[in-house]
């Protein structure tokens, strides 16, 4: 399939790409080869071919929910350059 200049005028407008017209004509190569693979695509048979799952037709799996780190707040504490209580201190950014 081949694209004239004023549909690939048209298809680089509505993509907000500005084209001169020498740019504009190795736009429509560009586009008329990729078209022409869709075309080749076309072509391939898949009669009997599952479809891919899609979002819709899986569900995610899910691990089981369970707190592992729990009350280790003073461990991770320990690390902290300053604090206040069970707080970390940072200099104050904004005045």
């Amino acid at each position: 399939m081949s694209l004239d200049l004023a549909t690939t005028r048209r298809i680089a407008k509505l993509a907000r790409i500005g084209l001169n017209d020498q740019e504009l004509e190795a736009a429509q190569a560009e586009l008329g080869g990729i078209l022409g693979w869709i075309e080749i695509l076309n072509e391939v048979d898949v009669e009997g071919v599952p479809p891919m799952v899609g979002t819709d037709m899986a569900s995610l799996r899910q691990r089981e929910d369970v707190v592992t780190d729990g009350d280790r707040a003073a461990d991770i504490l320990s690390n902290a350059p300053d604090r206040v209580g069970p707080f970390f201190t940072v200099p104050k950014v904004v005045e």
